[in-house]
């Protein structure tokens, strides 16, 4: 019997700015992968659509439980529900954290329509310590897209669903995302 390797310590994601597009490297593996509609940047600010430049630890990986299995992961795992939602308000106690809806100020819903949400890693950005308006929900989740085109995110990481399974089959609680400019 082998054992299935530990975890990667190092995502390596780049981009530029002003360009929504980027690759995303793991070892040998490349991906093509969308960014913020205004590519990658080094002072992010909230609603900026900039996807921010430095190193983060994954942090959990909350997931649709009733249109997916919970993957293959050494990431903390949490079922998303209706009332999850993330505050985007920079002048609110919560903000950048988990709340619960409806929410007193404005807070990204966590489970939506679309797919995007259905796995989505929270990427240790501005949680510590926490700073008002220098960003909020920058996640790495599933990407959308448009005749096969990846579509831009407002700030975060996305992949197509098959290239995040075997990301996240190969990421643990000591994997980083490097995101860089190219």
């Amino acid at each position: 019997m082998t054992s299935s390797p530990g975890p990667i310590p190092e995502i390596v994601v780049t981009g530029s700015p002003g360009n929504p597009l980027g690759e995303l490297r793991l070892g040998e593996f490349r991906f093509p992968c969308a960014l913020g509609r205004t590519g990658v940047k080094r002072e992010k600010r909230e609603g900026d659509g900039a996807t921010p430049l430095g190193c983060f630890p994954l942090r959990e990986l909350r997931y649709r439980q009733d249109r997916l299995s919970a993957p293959e992961t050494k990431l903390p795992l949490i079922p998303i529900s209706p009332s999850d939602g993330w505050c985007d308000a920079p002048e609110d106690a919560l903000y950048n954290r988990p709340v619960r809806l409806p929410y007193p100020a404005s807070a990204e819903t966590m489970w939506r329509e679309d797919h995007l949400y259905d796995l989505v890693v929270v990427l240790g950005h501005n949680d510590d310590p926490v700073i008002a308006h220098a960003g909020s929900a920058v996640f790495f989740h599933l990407v959308r897209e448009d005749d096969g085109q990846l579509q831009a995110t407002e700030g975060c990481v996305a992949l197509r669903l098959e290239d995040m399974l075997r990301v996240l089959a190969l990421s643990g609680m000591a994997t980083r995302m490097r995101i860089e400019e190219v």
